[in-house]
């Protein structure tokens, strides 16, 4: 599922190791380039199944995305699930989505408070729809349930409102075995497991030059060479000159986020759900950190900027989402770029023998970085062929200065559309709740006024036919009180007079 990069962390020394630079020529099994996720996974599980690995990393552990993230941990990828289907089929899927739901069980197994202590591990992820989508909702829910065997629940309008205390959103995935750490600590202590498995990581150390022929590929660097039978490049948009060809299939994307001060009593009071919580279209993503402080990420840019920039926009978007919680105080403002690829997959695979690639991370899901070094170390060391699952997702240019540009105008028009979409929903859900007052309304006012059935028209009668006897009027008042008159027949009339 898509991630957002951000941190609650602002010094990106935090817990950081005392750094090493390589100044001496080196022999390695695997050489890793970039220390993030992906690279520090594939230089952990290695070093554990017995290859010498040396990590090269041009800055410092996690400087970028991978340290920088909400640390949601859950099941599938950037691509929509059918759009996956359409692409690779049924079958072939399912394949896919079960790696991604080893890479979240392998997150899970190396994030332990024993391992990583002050990992703040929380439970369950929310996906909220800014639409009113109960078909798809379902659609989707027996998918997920059938078959890609996926524990979910679909939530009625009703109790997501009630766990997220707005009215924005309407139907829900809930994702029990989901779940969510402190990122920042995740990467160290990855780190950390990877050096007492015996991996060497290098920072301060940008990779010159790479040459992949033969069998044993050489790498420069400013101060050292390598020579490694195996070189992975685990890196972002950040590989470089001697890696541009590879750096320009991902779209660059800065993803921003915020922290806020510390709300108290009321936050708990409008947001009950304690774990993270995304939209469906990919705008918002937000959780409750350290008890009573929120962490959104929203807005992103395809250029660079000065994360303070974002802080009162983060700070309005929170306002209009939950009214109830007004204009919050920002602690901290983050930012991160990640790679996008132009499929929507990650890129995981063996370009040529013995040069390998793990990238394209952006708005994957922490689980999958996890998933690509596991996978791309067991299919160095074990012959493992399940990494040919993503061949059908190339390496595809993303259009470099004209891509960025196409992508700012299509993230412009899809936040516009979602918004309008959402407000249109809502416009309409509240006009059928006014239309159910206004019968309400009517219906009481019937019957408080005894309301008779209409009577049906009345019909006039055909031509010839003899007209209906009107009945008579009752008698006035006075003939009703008289005394009764007496009249006599026709024939005693006669007889008075002709008496005898």
């Amino acid at each position: 599922m898509a991630e957002t990069y951000t941190s609650a962390t602002d010094d990106p020394d935090d817990d950081a190791p005392f750094r090493s630079r390589l100044t001496f020529d080196l022999d390695v099994d695997i050489c890793i380039v970039g220390a993030g996720l992906a690279g520090l996974t594939v230089a952990l599980e290695a070093a554990r199944l017995g290859a010498s690995v040396a990590v090269l990393e041009g800055r410092y552990i996690g400087w970028n995305a991978s340290g920088h993230q909400l640390g949601t941990v859950m099941p599938g990828y950037g691509l929509p699930i059918g759009e996956l289907i359409e692409r690779v089929g049924l079958e072939d899927a399912r394949e896919l989505w079960a790696l991604s739901k080893e890479g979240a069980d392998y997150v899970r197994a190396a994030a332990t408070e024993e391992a990583m202590p002050g990992i703040a591990l929380t439970e369950g992820a929310l996906e909220v729809s800014n639409v009113d989508a109960g078909d798809t909702l379902i659609s989707r829910l027996q998918v997920l349930n059938e078959d890609f065997e996926t524990e979910v629940e679909g939530w009625q309008i009703d109790r997501v409102r009630d766990q997220l205390g707005t009215g924005r959103y309407f139907h829900g995935i809930y994702y029990p075995k989901a779940f969510q750490i402190d990122g920042r600590k995740y990467i160290q202590g990855l780190a950390g497991q990877a050096r007492r498995a015996g991996a060497r990581i290098f920072e301060d150390t940008p990779v010159v030059s790479i040459d992949p022929s033969g069998i044993r590929k050489r790498i420069v660097t400013p101060s050292a060479r390598l020579r490694a039978s195996h070189i992975v490049l685990a890196g972002n948009i950040h590989l470089g000159a001697p890696l541009r060809r590879l750096s320009e299939t991902l779209l660059p994307v800065w993803r921003y986020g915020a922290v806020t001060e510390p709300l108290g009593a009321r936050l708990g009071e409008v947001i009950q759900f304690r774990g993270s919580v995304s939209d469906s279209d990919g705008v918002d993503h937000f959780r409750i950190v350290g008890g009573d402080r929120l962490m959104w990420a929203s807005p992103e840019t395809t250029w660079d900027a000065r994360p303070r920039r974002f802080g009162s926009a983060i700070q309005r978007r929170i306002a209009t989402v939950f009214p109830k919680l007004g204009k919050v105080a920002i602690s901290d403002v983050f930012g991160g770029a990640v790679g996008l690829t132009v499929h929507g997959m990650p890129q995981i695979g063996q370009l040529r023998k013995g040069l390998w690639v793990a990238s394209g991370f952006g708005r994957q899901g922490l689980n999958t970085s996890a998933m690509a070094g596991q996978l791309i170390a067991r299919s160095i060391l074990w012959g493992d062929e399940r990494w040919r699952l993503f061949s059908p997702f190339e390496l595809v240019w993303a259009g470099g200065a004209t891509g960025r540009v196409a992508g700012h105008l299509i993230g412009m028009w899809g936040r516009g559309s979602s918004a309008a979409a959402g407000a249109l929903a809502r416009y309409r859900e509240g006009a059928r709740a006014r239309e159910q007052i206004r019968e309400a309304r009517l219906a009481q006012a019937n019957r408080q006024a005894g309301t008779r059935p209409q009577q049906p028209p009345r019909r006039r009668p055909p031509p010839g036919a003899p007209r209906p006897v009107r009945p008579q009027p009752p008698a006035p008042v006075e003939m009703q009180d008289a005394p009764p008159v007496e009249l006599g027949s026709q024939e005693s009339e006669k007889i008075r007079d002709g008496s005898v």
